[in-house]
């Protein structure tokens, strides 16, 4: 997509833009959903280790209500 046509639309208001996510996210089919946010090996691989960790020490997991307050308070 040429960038001026990608920079229209990122001038959409945000219920347009979101519908238009949408729409795009729903045009994929199952496979080329699944074929195109398949994890690289490198990705698996440091899930599989984040997976662990916590399995190892699940006290150390941060609520995600702690974690989103940390992103918009800029901490």
């Amino acid at each position: 997509m040429p960038s001026s046509n990608l920079a229209n639309l990122l001038k959409l208001p945000a219920d347009e833009r979101a519908e238009l996510a949408m729409a795009l996210w729903d045009s994929l089919t199952d496979q080329e959903r699944e074929s195109e946010l398949e994890p690289s090996p490198d990705q698996k691989a440091e899930l599989d280790r984040r997976w662990a960790e916590h399995l190892a020490n699940p006290e150390c997991a941060i609520p995600w209500e702690e974690v989103r307050r940390k992103l918009r308070d800029g901490q």
